[in-house]
């Protein structure tokens, strides 16, 4: 299959409450454009120096999600047109943000990123750094926390990998009681999406199901 019936397949796959999102990081603006044919319209990028590349050519209907780690001193190049930052990770990174996204006039939509993975390499905040960051945010106008974000350990171990979603599920549910405009459970890569569909992801970040293996 090529990656405008790879797209196609996904977006009929998935149930109708799941957005795709398609990790679009080292891929060429033609492999993007062939999935947007498709009908995707939500591409994640990793370095914010190409998401911008990609966001001046490509079409302006994209929705451009962050969905890396984030240096704070990068947040001024994406903050006039992203869509949404999925890895925040400090009350640092969220603080600038906010102050880029006053100085573009925009309210920036924003995931916190929660460390749910028996890898210490992941990013992430504790589940109580998490509450924290919520609480701190509530002062912040210009950022809008709409929900977690999360990666599993990379293991063939389905098991662990549920049970890592499940936690995740358990806070995302605990914090959408308390905060309103939650409304994105970020969590599913192309390995392990159906088993956090099942766990209650409602956003997947899928790249090589549709573009194939990275470029590096």
């Amino acid at each position: 299959m090529n990656i405008k019936e790879n797209t196609l397949y996904l977006l009929n796959e998935l149930p109708i409450e799941v957005q795709l999102v398609a990790v679009s990081k080292t891929k060429s603006n033609m492999d993007i454009l062939e999935s947007y044919e498709a009908g995707q319209r939500i591409f994640g990028e990793n370095r914010v120096q190409e998401m911008t590349r990609k966001h001046e050519v490509l079409p302006k209907d994209i929705q451009w999600h962050m969905i890396g780690h984030v240096q704070s001193n990068k947040v001024k190049y994406m903050a006039p047109f992203v869509a949404l930052i999925h890895g925040v990770d400090s009350l640092k990174l969220l603080k600038e943000i906010n102050k880029q996204a006053l100085k573009n006039n925009r309210v920036i939509n924003c995931l916190l990123q929660v460390h749910i993975a028996k890898e210490s390499t992941k990013f992430g905040l504790s589940n109580m750094e998490c509450i924290e960051a919520l609480t701190a945010a509530e002062s912040l106008k210009n950022i809008t926390i709409k929900g977690l974000m999360g990666m599993a350990t990379f293991t063939d171990d389905h098991n662990q990998v549920g049970q890592e979603f499940d936690g995740l599920k358990q806070l995302y549910d605990q914090l959408a009681k308390k905060y309103s405009k939650f409304e994105i459970l970020s969590m599913g890569m192309s390995g392990d999406y159906q088993i956090a569909i099942d766990k209650g992801s409602n956003m997947i970040r899928v790249g090589s199901k549709i573009f194939g293996e990275r470029n590096y």
